[in-house]
This record gives structure tokens, sequence and C-alpha cells, in this order.
């Protein structure tokens, strides 16, 4: 009895300590790489090597972020620029 305790303790560590390293730790502050193209700067916005936001700097103009549309690679669309068109039709007047 004595050998099955040590074996299942033995194992339950064993167990225990390939679940701690098998953990990465999810950083909460994004990574931001800067850089120029043409008269624009790029910041790319990573969490854990995803890439969920892009800030556009224009040199004359205002800035811009460039969001995912959905969850693709390569999609994305301006977040100040809804892509859902509201119809304005009046239907009744009084």
């Amino acid at each position: 009895m004595r050998t099955v305790n040590r074996l299942l303790l033995a194992s339950l560590l064993a167990c225990a300590s390939l679940a701690a390293h098998a953990e990465d730790p999810v950083s909460a502050e994004p990574d931001v790489t800067i850089r120029q193209e043409g008269d624009k700067t790029i910041e790319e916005y990573r969490v854990n090597g995803f890439l969920y936001a892009i800030k556009v700097i224009p040199k004359g103009g205002v800035p811009y972020f460039l969001v995912r549309a959905d969850g693709s690679d390569g999609n994305f669309v301006r977040s100040d620029q809804p892509d859902m068109l509201i119809p304005a039709w009046e239907i009744f007047k009084w």
C-alpha cells in the first residue's frame, strides 16, 4: 500500500510541475511596433503576437484606427467609418 501511495504522490507532483510550465503568462500590455511608411506613421498593436489594431497617423491629417472586421487575416476597416449604412427614408410626415 505504501508503494502505491508513493507512486500516486510522485505522479501528482510530476503532473503539477508540467502544468505549471505549460501555461504561458499573458501580458496585459500590448506590444506596439512603430514604423514609417511614406509620409505616414504606422503603429501596430499586438497582444501575444495577435495583431488587433493599427493606428495610422498621416503627416498632415487626423489619425485613425484600423480594426479587424471579421477576425480574418488582413481584413481591417476604419473604426470611425462603420460599413453598415442606416437608411433615412421618410415614411410618414405630419
